[in-house]
């Protein structure tokens, strides 16, 4: 199974039970998978240190 339809299935979940408080949850693991692979690119990973 991809990670996309592992994203999809979640949000399916989310609008069937009409549960949308879980939806912050999704938009933070995408954030911190987006965070965690600019962080391996070295071009930017001085840039990433510098924020914290």
């Amino acid at each position: 199974m991809s990670w996309f339809c592992t994203v999809r299935d979640f949000w399916t979940f989310v609008r069937q039970r009409k549960q949308f408080v879980l939806a912050p949850i999704l938009i933070l693991l995408i954030l911190m998978a987006l965070f965690i692979l600019l962080a391996e690119i070295p071009v930017l990973t001085p840039f990433i240190y510098a924020i914290f």
